[in-house]
């Protein structure tokens, strides 16, 4: 789409929001440049064999005869959003596990989430569908997909709350609606979950797009880190909740640690590869209802471990002259926040927040 298109959002043509039934307040005008989808990376699967379109019934689409056949898969899937005028870096939004694009769309509330908060602000948005979920679900490889009931579970590694009951000061809807459109943005993986896979995918949106700023969700965390060795074009990283896999030089990784059942030691790279993480600005950032303390709430344990694995790697990196910047969202007072910032209730106060982190490094100036 290249003539410049106007999403109606005034007060003259406001309707009301179909989740709260409410009317949002007047907004000015957002002027689209363009937008528009594609995929990215993935690969080709060709069965062995001959194509016969008599003898293989091409007609019938549910035929068991692959012989000579191509299967397209493993590619990410991203739409994008350009406004008029837009700043130089696009920021590209990649979601965590469990989740699609959704996360950074409309809020399970119904207000403006991050793609449209930030096209406000000027900037090109890309939001990803990582290989093997939502829109980008064609797999090469086969997985059986369990249909199990496990939404009190993510209830509580979200950190909404103790089921049923939400955290007291907690910065999530207690609309009973809004909960219920939390737990359906929730999706399957459909193949294999494969990090490599999805690194590939997304270094190659890079290479397709320039440089940008990529802002990473819980899991991307962890294959944010890698991309940016990968690809010279991601020139920042903002991350939200990553979880525990930051990369560590070799021989710099902190002891294994344990929670619950689980235990992980943190990956480790070589010093050159690492390296890579130094030459750009990150900022990480974590939110409320995470002790300092061992804790006997499975959820609170497996983040604090998270979070002090973050600190490690932020010394890590700051010591070979890095710059990452931790942000613990109450010891600067913003309080209450879920393993979901970019949707809670202050999602303005943490999109503020990163605003003047990409204004203080230089990453949202115009041409």
């Amino acid at each position: 789409m290249k003539r410049a298109v106007m999403l109606c959002m005034l007060a003259a043509c406001a309707r009301p929001n179909p989740i709260t039934n409410s009317v949002p307040a007047a907004a000015d005008a957002i002027v689209i440049q363009e937008q528009g989808s594609f995929a990215i990376g993935g690969s080709i699967v060709t069965a062995p064999g001959t194509f016969d379109p008599i003898a293989q019934g091409a007609y019938n689409p549910a035929g068991p005869d692959s012989r000579g056949q191509t299967l397209h898969g493993d590619h990410a899937y991203v739409f994008y959003q350009r406004p008029v005028n837009a700043r130089r870096l696009p920021l590209v939004f990649w979601h965590g596990h469990g989740q699609s694009a959704k996360t950074w769309e409309t809020t399970p509330d119904g207000r403006e989430g991050f793609q449209t908060i930030f096209l406000r602000r000027g900037f090109s948005v890309y939001l990803i569908d990582h290989p093997r979920r939502g829109r980008a679900s064609r797999s090469t490889l086969p997985i059986t997909i369990a249909a199990a009931p496990d939404e009190q579970l993510w209830f509580g590694i979200f950190r909404l709350g103790v089921w049923p009951n939400l955290y007291p000061n907690v910065q999530f809807s207690h609309d009973s609606a809004a909960l219920n459109q939390f737990f359906r943005q929730m999706v399957p993986n459909t193949g294999p979950y494969d990090p490599a896979v999805n690194i590939h995918a997304v270094s190659a949106l890079f290479d397709k797009i320039g440089p940008g700023v990529l802002v990473t969700h819980s899991q991307s965390g962890a294959l944010g880190w890698r991309t940016a060795i990968k690809n010279q074009n991601v020139r920042a990283i903002v991350s939200y909740e990553p979880g525990g896999d930051f990369v560590f030089p070799e021989g710099e990784a902190p002891p294994p640690m344990a929670f619950g059942a689980r235990s992980f030691s943190p990956p480790t790279v070589p010093l050159a590869q690492f390296i890579q993480l130094t030459k750009i600005p990150i900022i990480v950032y974590y939110g409320d209802n995470i002790p300092e303390e061992p804790s006997s709430n499975p959820a609170q344990e497996q983040w604090r471990v998270f979070r002090a694995t973050a600190r490690a790697w932020r010394d890590a990196v700051n010591r070979h002259g890095g710059d990452v910047t931790l942000v613990e969202l109450p010891s600067i007072g913003i309080r209450g926040n879920t393993h979901f910032p970019m949707s809670d209730l202050n999602n303005l106060e943490i999109a503020n927040h990163l605003s003047e982190f990409l204004r203080t490094k230089r990453l949202d100036v115009r041409d």
